[in-house]
């Protein structure tokens, strides 16, 4: 599967659009590094930068976020098809804090 960001601006819009994506989906990304790619893993997980991923670490991620993060376009490239990543509303949907 392959989504394109390419809100346009020059301060981060398509990533952060990228981002919000991925949080919705229960998708963690790693952090960014300069030219360089960003890991996608479903579920609650810390992705170092790529450059510190090992290649047996790089080989079991979900995907990877690709693109000029400052002014877009952003790819997200992930296994699979668009139904196995639902939309999930809220993370916290079920939880009562009050």
């Amino acid at each position: 599967m392959k989504l394109i960001f390419d809100n346009p601006g020059c301060n981060f819009e398509a990533c952060r659009e990228a981002e919000a994506w991925c949080e919705n989906h229960d998708i963690a990304y790693g952090a960014m590094e300069r030219d360089q790619p960003r890991g996608l893993m479903v579920g609650g997980y810390v992705i170092a930068k790529w450059s510190n991923l090992r290649p047996h670490e790089r080989a079991t991620l979900d995907g990877k976020m690709t693109g000029n993060m400052l002014s877009g376009p952003v790819v997200i490239e992930l296994k699979g098809e668009p139904a196995g990543y639902p939309f999930i509303e809220s993370r916290y949907a079920d939880d009562n804090f009050f």
